[in-house]
């Protein structure tokens, strides 16, 4: 698990849920700050500076990040369920080991954001660039990945299966790590210029009505 720096002022978590007020206190007086434990359920955190911040084992479901600056934030084995991010700023955030089906990444701006072992089922992330980066055991089953770019990315035990992949583009994307479903013929296009295994070349010459020996 990605361990956030260690020079960061780690408040207390509050007893019970903590509100958008406690997390601003908190950033007033000691600006970015290093999140333990804290229970964001519900949490309004829109427009908060929350750059080089990190959260460490956070309950957040159904959070809204909207507009807010999280520039370098790292979020480690937190629970992000169904949060919402419409507008934030996400230039070199990591998120590690966490939980994010159903999360909304609408208009995000994503330059260098990076994802490892998350749970994306259904998340939607239209547009997001990934190009040239490593995906590392991202679950992306259900996604909404219409517009996103993997060029030359490596897709690393990554589940693909009934995401919507409408005009991604994957020239030079290394795919013999994922799932990439029930492949068809229809399907062969949308991977155009991607590297694939023999197994997946076999299951779109099926499709064809071929059998392959």
């Amino acid at each position: 698990m990605t361990q956030p720096p260690a020079d960061l002022f780690e408040p207390a978590p509050p007893p019970d849920v903590a509100d958008r007020a406690a997390v601003a206190a908190v950033l007033a007086a000691h600006g970015a700050s290093r999140f333990v434990g804290w229970d964001l359920t519900g949490a309004d955190l829109t427009h908060l500076e929350l750059a080089g911040c990190a959260f460490l084992r956070c309950r957040a479901g159904r959070a809204d990040f909207g507009s807010a600056d999280l520039t370098e934030t790292r979020f480690s084995g937190c629970d992000l369920n169904n949060t919402r991010w419409r507008g934030a700023r996400l230039a070199a955030a990591r998120l590690t080991d966490c939980k994010l089906t159903g999360a909304q990444f609408h208009e995000v701006s994503a330059l260098g954001l990076a994802f490892e072992r998350c749970l994306l089922v259904n998340a939607y992330l239209r547009g997001v660039s990934f190009r040239k980066t490593e995906l590392d055991a991202l679950d992306l089953q259900g996604a909404d990945l219409a517009g996103c770019d993997f060029r030359e990315a490596v897709l690393l035990a990554c589940n693909l299966r009934d995401a919507n992949l409408t005009d991604a583009r994957f020239e030079a994307a290394d795919l013999r790590g994922a799932d990439l479903g029930d492949l068809r013929l229809s399907d062969a296009g949308r991977f155009r210029g991607a590297f694939i295994s023999k197994a997946q070349a076999a299951q779109l010459l099926i499709g064809l009505g071929l059998k392959v020996v």
